[in-house]
């Protein structure tokens, strides 16, 4: 089975000790990125398809988030504070408002 994505780092390690046959590689930076941003992509769709698995799945969503911020030199404090920073101008989504349209 064909696969080309990315995957954690302890999988390989996993695979072996269960006597999988696979091949891998390490991506270069393109690469990285631009897998990133899938697996970004695909943790996200299952975050939307199936709430039986939510917090595992938003987990899954955060740590591919933190690897991104790893990758582009983006601190966790940094992205935490900008976070705080625009909930306190335009506050969260706590109050559940709908914008039906606008003139």
């Amino acid at each position: 089975m064909k696969y080309n994505k990315l995957i954690r780092d302890k999988i390989p390690e996993i695979m072996e000790g269960k006597w999988v046959k696979f091949s891998s590689h390490i991506a270069n930076n393109e690469e990285y990125w631009l897998k990133l941003k899938e697996k970004l992509q695909e943790e996200v769709a299952e975050v939307l398809e199936d709430d039986s698995v939510l917090i595992e799945e938003l987990a899954d969503t955060l740590e591919v988030i933190y690897a991104i911020c790893d990758f582009k030199w983006i601190s966790r404090e940094d992205l935490e504070n900008l976070r705080k920073e625009k909930q306190e101008k335009r506050w969260g989504f706590r109050d559940k408002i709908i914008l039906d349209e606008t003139d």
